[in-house]
């Protein structure tokens, strides 16, 4: 039920469903997601509150309220955070996060986040760590220097899920890549008065919103609206041609097209906002079997598509073993943990 309502809420000539039933359905999508905030802020902001049931608006209301109260609470924490890399001249560029949310949605409370993701030059990694750490975030997540992140908590007063930093020196995995992170700190502005605390380019943030979302599968409805959020907010400003150009000096383009591939498939009207300079394959040649429709729907065709995405939608065989290396060396640590159920 999800995506047939986002799509009626960005498609211009589309209409919100009648059936009360829909709306029922399509909040138990919207809770297991998570997008209620999402949802909520596109309805209001297109003014179409009155064209959904009141226990719906109400439901997502809450919601959106409790996510815009944890949002102000993270802004808060992450201002605090990149004060203190500007004060010891560590370069970060935020992501994703409360920034994305008021720099793309317009509005803080318009996308939910539970983390702080900052990206890092590799070479400032332990000043960056030892700084995370002088604000009480001392609970070290066990990571390995082949991924590309590192992640450190606090407790939270009152709260059983602790507050984690997340900082990223690359959006890939180690050697599954030709990324070249200096071109995105190269294209990186100052953000607001500071000197050291920068932000992607809206042509790079596209780039790394791909990505994310192709490393998670796109198996929610989040990434879907993050791509389309931003392109339907800097279409101008991001050049499909040099996607294309670079997505192919980085070794990612299979990844890129398969993504772009997969929103333009399920959302065409995009079509008219930024043509894609590719073919639209039919929905039977895509191979895609998006897991949005829910866990208890999992089904044959899913694993194939997770398994294709893991370990074979590389630019090169190199790429794919690294992939699958990577994968085997975590193996045993995975049959201890939560992540063999998600795999």
């Amino acid at each position: 039920m999800i995506i047939p309502l986002i799509h009626a809420l960005y498609d211009p000539r589309a209409s919100l469903p009648q059936d009360v039933t829909f709306y029922e359905k399509a909040l138990e999508d919207i809770a297991y997601f998570g997008v209620a905030s999402q949802v909520y802020f596109l309805i209001q902001q297109q003014g179409r509150g009155a064209q959904v049931p009141l226990f719906f608006q109400e439901r997502l209301k809450q919601e959106y309220n409790e996510t815009l109260y944890l949002n102000l609470f993270i802004k808060n924490q992450t201002d605090r955070l990149l004060k203190k890399f500007e004060e010891l001249a560590i370069s970060v560029i935020p992501l994703k996060g409360v920034y994305l949310a008021e720099k793309y949605f317009g509005h803080l409370g318009a996308r939910g986040t539970t983390d702080i993701d900052v990206l890092v030059q590799k070479h400032d990694l332990e000043r960056a760590i030892q700084c995370v750490k002088s604000l009480g975030y001392t609970n070290e997540q066990e990571s390995t220097m082949s991924h590309f992140h590192w992640s450190l908590s606090k407790p939270l007063p009152h709260c059983s899920v602790p507050l984690t930093v997340e900082l990223h020196w690359d959006f890939l995995i180690e050697k599954t890549s030709n990324l070249n992170m200096d071109e995105f700190w190269g294209e990186a502005l100052p953000m607001a008065s500071f000197q050291y605390v920068r932000e992607l380019s809206v042509y790079h943030s596209f780039y790394m919103i791909c990505l994310h979302g192709w490393s998670h599968y796109m198996n929610s409805p989040k990434y879907f609206i993050d791509i389309i959020q931003i392109l339907q907010a800097r279409h101008d400003q991001i050049d499909f041609n040099r996607l294309l150009e670079d997505a192919a000096a980085h070794k990612t383009l299979r990844r890129m097209i398969r993504t772009l591939l997969i929103v333009y498939r399920y959302f065409p009207h995009l079509s008219e906002i930024k043509e894609l300079p590719l073919p639209l394959p039919l929905r039977s040649k895509l191979n895609f079997e998006g897991a949005y429709r829910g866990r208890s729907r999992r089904n044959f065709k899913q694993f194939v598509s997770k398994v294709y995405d893991k370990f074979f939608n590389f630019d090169s065989l190199g790429h794919s073993w690294a992939a699958l290396v990577q994968f085997v060396c975590n193996l045993g640590k995975m049959m201890f943990s939560s992540e063999m159920k998600k795999f």
